[in-house]
Parts: structure tokens; C-alpha cells; sequence
């Protein structure tokens, strides 16, 4: 038999695009003699729809799409598609994978295990299903799933016990650092249990804070993955599948295709290129022309600009300079280099007479009043303005700078720094930053090395380094992951032999920080607790540990 794998980027609304994708994929398939066609979970959608799953119009409205397009999709072809689904007006609402065939919806199975942890809220809206769901197409009998019923023996037993030979799992799996390997696991583990082979079919694109890279693969009975797709692309691929009678684990074997299979990049390859496909989906999903960043000659703006124009072309990106006497000479001369290796347009706009007409209008405020971090601030907020100006004027989005170390411990500016509509590194902490630029210049630098290993320096007086301010980023970063990521204690993390006081000061700025965060641009999860969805935490909070 042979199936193809529908590794299709949809966007969340768009149900018209999304069932031109699907027919397309459909189209193709029977045009390859291919018989089935597995798209990802919630495809007719795409994932996560959040509260539109409320609205009864929207669910209505994804019923009838997909109504529409069983109608115009080959008949012989039976194709899978996700959507949100209720038996009856008044009824409940499950997470449903569709089969239509000849024209009209054939079966449908209703999503068994509902996460709701990180990022998943599924049991806010939808009740789960039951029963298994098992299709024969031509004489192999496929069993489906959705996501997070693979992580689970329950609903694969159903699916073996009504007489499963294949199992098809819908997802819509989001990119987190070290969730492939998961993944892959808890499918070895259903595929080695049932004795039956496992085709895994996975969303690809941005959706917000969300990022999804696809990389679908075919595992064997055995639990090797013997194909694979590429990552955080759409794309497509026959998958062929071995009839061997009378052997046990049902449909048999399945024939690897090696010109599918591609071996995943490794861990910061893989941020990379989640971060250059969350930029141009939201760009280009939201209909935003380009955008434009503040390029301070820094480690964060300089690998921020990079994953811009990687992500979509220089002409689409433009890269302002606003300096100010505490600029060092160095940080304009590797701004405008790196403005001329990327091509991109560069303006220079010197802060300094705004500042100063500020400090004029707020002297008699400021009278006897020691100079502190508000004029520093003032700086940054005369930056995020002048951003914002061109912004409004021109339509191109704001891209922010600021990393996850700096957002932790609230070492960035409300309505400066912080001003834009898209963080690009609000979950890369300093260290994740440097690997990346270190990365990205392996494939022609465009980051000078002296902006990589030089002090860090938000430049707004003299003499200045982060490192004033805040713990050295190695021992900074470890008690972020420890305390955020791991959920340990302060006296966890200093038993491990942290410095104590820079535990305590760093815990205690995520604490006092909370408010700051919660005004944050959306920004790509890439890890698997990022501030947003996964952090839920109050900003009027008594309690201490």
C-alpha cells in the first residue's frame, strides 16, 4: 500500500487556504497511485484554534469545509484530516480525526487523551473520546490516532484489539529542545507493544509564541524510525508499506525511502531554524510588509538581524542605529558592517538632541535628585519611540532583542528595549545567543567575532557591562533553568553549589519581575518552559519560599 505523509504548514483560521492545501496534497497523492493521505491534527484548523473553539460559527464552519472537501477530493483517495467536532448542536466537543472518502466523511475518531499541561489547554474545550477508529485501505486495516494518545498504551491497545495493522498518529506537536527524542521514544514504545508499524504525522510552522517542526517520521514494528522528514519545511512523502502474510505484527514491514529520510541538524541548527521560521510565519502570516530592529552593534541585535534577513530576504528587513554619547566608536563600526554584509537598508539617528531636550523639560523635576537608572532608562525609551515611529509610518513590525536571561531577571526597559511586536530571543537565554551567532557565522560570518567576545553592554553610561548589574550569564543561566525549567528550590540550586548570593538575587529578580513580562511582545518557545503559556505565575504575589 502506499500512503502519503502531508507535513503541511496551515494557519490557524484560515480554513479556505488550509482545505486548498490538504486537496492539493490529495490531488497529488492519487496522481502517485497513493491511497491514503494523513494530515496533521486539527488540519482543516490548524493548531492551536485556543478560544475560536468557543465560537459555535467557527466549529460549524470547519464542518463544512470539510464536508466541501470530501466532495472535491479524488474519490479513491481516503484522506485524514483533523478538526474540532460535535455529534450534535448541543452536544460536546471532541478533537476528531476524519476519514473522507468517496465524497463524504466515513468515520471518525475522537481524540482519547486531552494534555493539558505547558502549553495544552485541551480540557478547556474539547471531551474525550473512547473508541478506536480503524479504516481499511486497500486491505491494510489503519488505525488512527491523535498527538497525545501515542504517549499512552490505552487508545494503540483499542486500535490493535479492533484489528489495527498500521497505526496513523495526527499531530500537532510543537519544537521544543529535546522533544524529538521524546517523541520518538514514546512511539518505539507503541510500535514495539503492538508489533505494528507507526507513521507519525506532524504540523510545520509558526503560530504565535508557538513553533512547529514538523519532522514526521515512519517507524517500523521494531521501533526504528526507517523515514523521516525534513524539519521545520512543508513538505510531503510516500511511504510504501510491505505486505507480508501471515506475519505477526499485521501489515508487515515498511519499505524505507531513503530520499525522504533526513537526519535531524542537531539542537542549535534546530533553534535556528525555529527561530527563522517563527519570524517569517508571523510576518508573513499577519500580512506585515517587513520589519525593522534596533541594531546596537551587540551580540542580540546583531543575531536578531541575522535570523531576520535568513528568514526573509534583506530587502524585507531594515536596521536603524540610534546612538548616544555612551555608544562606543566599535559598536557603530560593527553596526554598519554588519548593515552592509547583510545589504540591508541602515539609518543612523543620534539620540543625543532628544535626550537632552528630555533632561531639559524634567530638570526642575529632577531638581536635587541624583542621576540613577531613570535617565538611563530614558535613553532606551527615546530608542523604542523613534522604532515605533517608523514603524507606524512605514507598517513594518518592531522586532525586539532582548534574550531570556535579560527578561528573567528584568535587565530590559518597559516601552524601550521591550518596544515591539515580535521577541525573537525571549526564550534563548546569553549562552543559547552566543552558540547560535557562533552557528550562524559557520555558514559565512555576518557577526564580527570581537561583537561575540566582548563584554555585553546595554551602552547607556560609561564604562558600563551587564555583569554589573547581574551574575556572570554561565552561573546566571544555570539558576534560570534550575529554578524556572526544573521547578528547584533556592536552597536546591545553592546545594548544588551555586553561589548563594547570586541565587538569591537572581530568584528573587525573577520574582519582583513578573509584571514586566506580562507587557512582553509574543515571542518562539523553543525550549520546554518558556515565559508566556508555559509560566503562569501572579504579579501580586505575598508569598516566599
Amino acid at each position: 500500500m502506499k500512503l502519503v505523509i502531508a507535513q503541511l504548514n496551515q494557519k490557524v483560521g484560515d480554513l479556505l487556504g488550509n482545505r486548498a492545501r490538504i486537496l492539493e496534497a490529495a490531488k497529488s497523492a492519487a496522481a502517485v497511485g497513493a491511497r491514503l493521505v494523513i494530515t496533521p491534527e486539527l488540519s482543516i484548523c490548524a493548531y492551536p484554534p485556543d478560544d475560536l473553539l468557543l465560537r459555535r460559527a467557527f466549529v460549524d464552519a470547519c464542518r463544512a469545509h470539510t464536508v466541501a472537501l470530501a466532495l472535491e477530493a479524488p474519490p479513491e483517495v481516503a484522506v485524514v484530516v483533523g478538526l474540532p467536532w460535535q455529534d450534535a448542536a448541543d452536544g460536546p466537543l471532541y478533537n476528531v480525526a476524519a476519514v473522507l472518502r468517496g465524497g463524504r466523511i466515513e468515520a471518525v475518531y475522537r481524540k482519547h487523551e486531552l494534555p493539558n499541561y505547558a502549553v495544552f489547554d485541551e480540557k478547556r474545550y474539547f471531551t474525550p473520546g473512547t473508541d478506536p477508529c480503524v479504516v481499511t485501505v486497500e486491505g491494510v486495516r489503519v488505525g488512527l490516532l491523535i498527538c497525545e494518545d501515542a504517549w499512552f498504551p490505552a487508545a494503540t491497545g483499542k486500535a490493535l484489539a479492533a484489528g489495527a495493522e498500521l497505526v496513523a498518529v495526527l499531530n500537532g506537536s510543537p519544537y521544543a529542545t529535546g522533544h524529538l527524542a521524546a517523541r520518538e521514544a514514546a512511539c518505539a514504545a507503541r510500535a514495539q507493544e503492538a508489533r505494528l508499524p507507526l507513521v507519525y504525522v506532524n504540523q510545520v510552522g509558526g503560530q504565535d509564541d508557538l513553533v512547529f517542526d514538523g519532522q514526521s517520521f515512519v517507524m517500523a514494528a521494531s521501533g526504528e524510525v526507517c523515514q523521516r522528514l525534513p524539519g521545520f519545511t512543508e513538505a510531503t512523502a510516500v511511504v510504501e508499506i510491505e505486505r507480508l502474510d501471515g506475519q505477526a505484527g499485521g501489515a508487515g514491514r515498511v519499505s524505507p525511502r531513503p530520499v525522504s529520510f533526513n537526519a535531524p541538524q542537531g539542537e542549535v541548527a534546530d533553534v535556528y531554524s525555529a527561530l527563522v521560521l517563527a519570524v517569517r510565519d508571523y510576518i508573513g502570516k499577519n500580512g506585515f510588509p517587513g520589519v525593522l530592529l534596533g541594531l546596537s552593534g551587540g551580540i542580540d541585535s546583531a543575531l536578531v538581524l541575522a535570523i531576520a534577513v535568513d528568514a526573509l530576504g534583506p530587502e524585507r528587513v531594515r536596521a536603524v542605529m540610534l546612538p548616544s554619547k555612551y555608544n562606543a566608536a566599535i559598536s557603530l563600526e560593527d553596526a554598519r558592517w554588519m548593515a552592509g554584509e547583510h545589504r540591508v537598508r541602515y539609518d543612523e539617528i543620534p539620540i543625543e538632541p532628544v535626550y537632552a531636550a528630555f533632561e531639559e523639560a524634567l530638570a526642575p523635576q529632577f531638581a536635587g535628585l541624583a542621576p540613577d537608572a531613570t535617565e538611563e532608562n530614558l535613553q532606551s525609551r527615546i530608542r523604542g519611540t523613534m522604532l515605533m515611529a517608523l514603524s507606524n509610518k512605514t507598517g513594518w513590525l518592531v522586532l525586539t532583542t532582548g534574550n531570556k536571561s535579560e527578561m528573567t531577571t528584568g535587565y530590559a526597559t518597559l516601552y524601550g528595549d521591550m518596544a515591539g511586536g515580535f521577541g525573537v530571543l525571549k526564550d534563548c537565554d546569553k549562552e543559547l545567543v552566543y552558540e547560535l551567532a557562533r552557528w550562524r557565522n559557520g555558514f559565512g560570518r555576518v557577526i564580527p567575532e570581537r561583537v561575540i567576545t566582548r563584554a555585553p553592554s546595554a551602552e547607556l553610561r560609561h564604562d558600563q557591562t551587564d555583569q554589573d548589574a547581574l551574575p556572570p550569564y554561565p552561573v546566571l543561566d544555570e539558576i534560570m533553568t534550575l529554578y524556572m525549567k526544573q521547578n528547584l528550590s533556592a536552597a536546591e540550586i545553592k546545594a548544588r553549589g551555586l553561589p548563594p548570593e547570586d541565587v538569591d538575587r537572581v530568584v528573587r529578580l525573577l520574582r519582583i519581575n513578573e509584571y514586566k513580562r506580562r507587557q512582553a511582545p509574543v515571542g518562539p518557545r523553543v525550549t520546554p518552559r518558556a515565559f508566556g503559556r508555559d509560566w503562569r505565575y501572579p504579579i501580586t504575589n505575598g508569598w516566599r519560599e
